[in-house]
């Protein structure tokens, strides 16, 4: 089965306690692929949180997609005990989402 990381790449950033994830297609054809099969609802299963905690936007001037997964962080950086409280490493996390085949039209 293909991986999110087989057509992009991904970056992590904070805002206070919500992990922001940016993806990067790596070109048109992977852009429609995500497009399609990177939702938020696989997202949250992925990161196992409620569906109402992640959202994502399109940025179409640089053909990428942000998800903002709110409460994620554990306080965020000054209210974390964990290690990462950025969430950087989270961003490798997502490069593991499974992408299923398309569903047939």
């Amino acid at each position: 089965m293909m991986i999110l990381d087989d057509l992009a790449t991904v970056r992590a950033g904070d805002k206070g306690d919500a992990l922001i994830l940016a993806v990067f297609p790596r070109d048109e054809e992977a852009y429609a692929v995500l497009w399609e099969r990177a939702t938020e609802e696989r997202v949250a299963a992925h990161f196992r949180c409620n569906p109402g905690q992640v959202r994502r936007l399109e940025q179409t001037v640089v053909r990428a997609f942000v998800f903002r997964l709110a409460g994620v962080l554990g306080g965020g950086v000054t209210g974390s005990a964990t290690l990462d409280g950025h969430g950087k490493t989270l961003s490798y996390h997502l490069a593991t989402l499974p992408l299923p085949p398309s569903r047939p039209r």
